[in-house]
């Protein structure tokens, strides 16, 4: 895996969001969790397709960190079946990428 990545999951309310991303950033599993509000989501789930409104975190992690992160997020999350998926980061601005390293332990 990539020494950076970038890490999503959603979650249905703001509340959740928010407690979700300051325990992951607080714990130093992401150095920085954005929540981006007014996301719909269909899917199916149980065999019916379904329309949730959601937020999404966008996580900026470590991939060194990438399983401690989704152990948490499993044991934070409402969701029977939360999303994460992880995606490297093949680039950047440098110092930002220096202060991931940085804030992610």
């Amino acid at each position: 895996m990539s020494e950076r990545v970038v890490a999503f999951s959603t979650v249905g309310s703001a509340q959740d969001a928010e407690r979700i991303a300051h325990a992951l950033v607080e714990r130093r599993l992401a150095a920085c969790v954005s929540v981006v509000p007014g996301v719909v989501s269909h899917y199916r789930w149980q065999g019916a397709v379904e329309r949730a409104e959601e937020r999404l975190l966008v996580i900026k992690t470590r991939g060194d960190r990438l399983e401690a992160l989704r152990a948490a997020l499993v044991a934070l999350h409402p969701y029977e079946l939360p999303e994460l998926v992880a995606l490297p980061i093949a680039g950047g601005h440098p110092p930002y990428l220096a202060w991931i390293d940085e804030s992610v332990s």
